[in-house]
Order: C-alpha cells, then structure tokens, then sequence
C-alpha cells in the first residue's frame, strides 16, 4: 500500500524547515490561511471529481447482468448544466472573496501603531538596509522590535530583484528608480530568514539576511549601540558596496545623503499603502515617508503601540 507513504510525505510538510507554514506575524499568519482556504477547495473539487470516476467506473462498466440506465440518445439535463455550472462559480466564490478581502487588508498599516521605517536597497549582491530615522544602516541584517509593523521602503541599484522573509510574509519587487512599500511585523523574538527570490546572475545564490526580532527596549539600546560604537559609511565605502560582489554582515552608525530615492510610486502612510496621494504640480509621487514621517518612526523606535 502506497498510503504510508504519502502520509508520511504530508506530515514531512509540517516540519519545521517549511518556513512558510510556521509565521511568525500578522502577515504570514493570513495569508497561510489564504493557503489554507485555496488548498481546501482544490482538495474537495479533487476528491468530488475522484468520487464521480470511481461511480462511473463501478455502475457503468460493461459487465454480464448490469442493471444500470442505457440512454444512447441522451442529448442533455438542463438540471445537471445548472448544478456543474453553479458548483465552479461557488468553488471561485470561496475562493476569491476571502483572497480580495485579505489583500486589500493587508494593503494598509495597522492605524493603531506607528511603524519603523526601514529602507531596502538589493545590490549584486547583497543588502543595504538603512533605518533614516536613527540614520544607522546595516548590510545583510536586520534588527527590529517585537510586535511593531515595520515599513519596509523597497528599491534596487541592480538589476531587479524581490525581497521575501517566508515567516513575515509574502514576496515584493525591488526595482531600480522606483520605491514599492511592503510591511511586516514580527510577533515573537527570533531569527527570521530573509533572502533574494529572484535570479540576479553568479552570486544570487548568496544574496541571503537575517531578521532579528527583540523585545522594543532591547531593540532601542541595539540602536544606541550602534549610534555610539559602529563605524560611519563613507562615501568610498558607500560606492564599494555597489560594485559586483558578495559581503559579509557590516553595521554603520551613518551612511552618506541621497543613497536612497526620495520619492514614492503612488503611496504614503497617511493615505494607504497603495493609494495614490496628490501632490502639488499633479505629480504622480509622493514624498518618501522616510522623510516625512520621521517623528513616527523615532517613535517606533521605542517599540511605541
């Protein structure tokens, strides 16, 4: 029998090293159910359409004596194309309504917390992350606090590339000249793994980071730490990151102006995460809230909400 062995594959899938079933924050924790919701209805339409083959087989096979209904003539059931079209559009109904529900809630920033601004830039191939708020950056790591949402502001100064922490949540694109929001929370302390979903050339494969997420006061004298005994970016070392190569963890009490973009593609903390905000002139972008809301995010930085 073949059952044991499937099963065993099954319960192999909950093991820990499937990061994406064991979230870790409100993000990945919905759209797992999301997962769960779509895995659900393509399991019964599986098993129905099963079910239907094997009575098929069993009560219309050809045999000595078969007692079941010959209708060479039948032409149609206005019955039966009543129920096999309704049963798809139920089976998209419980799909799609809780998906598009979802999505546009995840959309948004909890209005009851004010987040950390984090800026992500993918190179090739590594990862700067700069906090403007405490203006410190970090390379291939990041330090947050528990049980605050984290904006993360997403461009790329290489080829495009996608940024995914499996426990947090879903996949965004890093694009260069744009900047694309994606927000994240940890709920519990923890090393979170982190890494590039997108090929990118040779050294794609070590385009990996950590999340590190602590309690907010341990996060706060991390930043001040770092603010007193890290070493500034200069401009040199600034322009080192960007050439062709892998790099180690690094960790800097400054980084030099205008590394980051300054606009945003159509979104701000005010207005929503991906509704258009209207600016003087009829641009289409908004200023970054890394600069705009730097007063929330010194906030954030002491685990506020």
């Amino acid at each position: 029998m073949l059952w044991p062995l499937g099963a065993c594959a099954l319960l192999a899938g909950c093991g820990p090293q499937y990061v994406v079933l064991h979230p870790a924050g409100p993000v990945a924790s919905t759209e797992l159910h999301l997962i769960e919701t779509v895995s659900i209805a393509m399991a019964a339409v599986i098993l129905f359409v099963v079910a239907l083959f094997v009575i098929a087989l069993v009560r219309f096979r050809d045999r000595p004596g078969n007692k079941a209904p010959y209708s060479p003539d039948w032409d149609g059931s206005r019955t039966l194309e009543v129920i096999w079209f309704l049963i798809p559009v139920l089976i998209l109904a419980v799909i799609a309504v809780p998906t598009v529900r979802q999505t546009y809630a995840l959309a948004h920033l909890p209005k009851q917390a004010d987040p950390l601004i984090i800026d992500v830039t993918s190179l090739d191939w590594k990862w700067l992350f700069e906090y403007p708020a405490q203006h410190i950056a970090t390379v291939n790591y990041i330090e947050v606090p528990t049980g605050t949402p984290v904006l993360y502001e997403l461009t790329a100064n290489s080829p495009m590339n996608t940024f995914w922490v499996p426990q947090l949540g879903g996949m965004e694109y890093t694009m260069p000249g744009r900047v694309l929001p994606l927000w994240l929370q940890a709920d519990k302390p923890g090393v979170y793994w982190g890494r590039s979903a997108n090929f990118s050339g040779r050294g794609f494969v070590d385009m990996l980071f950590d999340i590190q997420a602590v309690p907010a006061a341990e996060f706060q004298t991390w930043v001040q730490g770092v603010q007193q005994t890290a070493p500034a970016m200069a401009a040199a070392e600034y322009q080192r990151l960007l050439k062709f190569g892998t790099a180690g963890r690094a960790t800097y009490s400054a980084y030099p102006a205008g590394t980051f973009p300054q606009t945003t593609n159509g979104f701000s903390l005010q207005g929503g995460m991906y509704m258009p905000t209207a600016v003087p002139g009829g641009a289409s972008a908004a200023a970054s809230p890394s600069a705009a809301m730097a007063p929330s995010a010194a906030m954030a930085m002491g685990g506020n909400g």
